[in-house]
Parts: C-alpha cells; structure tokens; sequence
C-alpha cells in the first residue's frame, strides 16, 4: 500500500518544506525521475512561503542566489515537471505556482487565497471532486483538470481590519 502525505498540516514551516523536498526525491525515486538540484531548488523556492510565487519571483531568487542571471527557460521546465509530477499547483489568476499540500493522493485542486496577503491554503476536499464529476458525466463531459480558487479574507488580515 502506498504511503499517503499531506504537508504543511501542524509541523513547523521549516519542516514542511523539508518534508516536501523528502517526499518530492521519494516520488521521484518511486517512478524512476530525475530530482535535478534546479528542481529541487525550484520546489524549495515555491515552498518558501504559502503565498503563491511567479515564476519571475523565482527566477529574480535564483539570480540573486547564483550573482548572474538564470535563464528563463530552464526555470519554466523546472515549473513543467514539478507541476506534472504533481508536486505543485498553479494558481491561474494570480499567474503563480504554490507547493502542493497532498502530492501522493490524485485529486483536484481547492484554495482558500487571502485577497490582502495572498496567503494560501489548499482544500482536501474529495466531495467537490466528486459533485463536480458528477454534473461533468451527466452533462457528458470529462473533466481534464480543475483548479478552484476562493478569495476572501484570511484570520489574521480580518483581525487587522
């Protein structure tokens, strides 16, 4: 039986990124993948913070870390596999990529995204998978992909106002 992660739940952030890049080399390992370091640095990168991170914000990180400048290419493939590989999510409407929270469980993505700090949370939440594929079928449609995003106001920002 394969092992089941979720990430970021009640360890320390340190931690969680520690553990996405444990289980990123697992997975990898499992299919036979190359964890490249710019990969890996990559998902680090995107792991930093739970606010979702452009591409041009990671590439303006790895610049700044390797003193020239890193070729837009590479980091975009790097983005590719990770997202293909389902170790990252991309947020569409803010055009950024956010670690993801359950990479060994096939599902759907859901975020709860604070519209003051850009806080981001992912949703485990199988029965909007499931309503969802449930009006696709009868309405005969199959869903390729899916990506919900929920704005609204975080606890601390509400706190605040």
């Amino acid at each position: 039986m394969q092992k089941k992660y979720s990430l970021c739940v009640a360890s320390g952030h340190q931690q969680c990124i520690d553990d996405a890049l444990n289980i990123a080399q697992v997975m990898c390992d499992e299919e036979q993948l190359r964890l490249t370091p710019l990969r890996k640095r990559v998902l680090e990168l995107v792991w930093q913070s739970h606010q979702p991170m452009g591409a041009y914000d990671i590439l303006a990180q790895l610049t700044s870390e390797e003193g020239r400048p890193a070729a837009p290419p590479t980091v975009y493939r790097a983005l590719d596999f990770l997202l293909e590989h389902g170790l990252i999510h991309r947020i569409a409407s803010l055009n950024a990529f956010i670690g993801c929270a359950y990479p060994q469980q096939p599902h759907q993505a859901q975020f709860l995204i604070c519209r003051l700090c850009r806080f981001a949370r992912e949703l485990p939440h199988s029965a909007i998978d499931a309503a969802i594929a449930d009006e696709a079928h009868k309405a005969g449609f199959t869903v390729e992909g899916q990506v919900i995003e929920v704005f609204g106001l975080c606890a601390p920002c509400q706190a605040e106002l």
